[in-house]
């Protein structure tokens, strides 16, 4: 059976990243005890603007910024939404998504949820 992946890219100030990455190991810790699958987060490493569309030219790309591509996989679309439910209720959550101490422009970034098609 596929698994259900909610996928996020996000525009982070390379001045915040290591901010940020300590935002997204105690996000991931959340999700995880919550019952997520797996919890990724990666910083961009080859990833070139493109003439019609690209990972830069979907955030908006600043100079000073880096893009952070990001998915967390469950079992099932119930159970991702049950577990985001769980997720958005930790107090854990609620203290570091305040969007005015948030280490990234929340504005900027995008995300859904993917059902599964091929799993090798």
């Amino acid at each position: 059976m596929a698994h259900y992946v909610d996928g996020f890219v996000v525009p982070v100030p390379t001045r915040n990243l290591d901010a940020y990455r300590r935002m997204a190991e105690l996000a991931g810790k959340v999700w995880k005890e919550h019952g997520a699958l797996e919890y990724r987060e990666c910083v961009a490493d080859d990833v070139k603007p493109g003439k019609v569309t690209s990972f830069p030219q979907s955030v908006q790309l600043k100079d000073d910024e880096t893009v952070v591509f990001a998915w967390i996989v469950y079992e099932s679309r119930e159970e991702r939404d049950r577990i985001n439910a769980k997720v958005m209720e930790d107090p854990r959550m609620k203290d570091m998504m305040d969007p005015k101490t948030l280490p990234f422009d929340g504005m900027r970034m995008f995300w859904g949820g993917f059902k599964g098609l091929v799993e090798l």
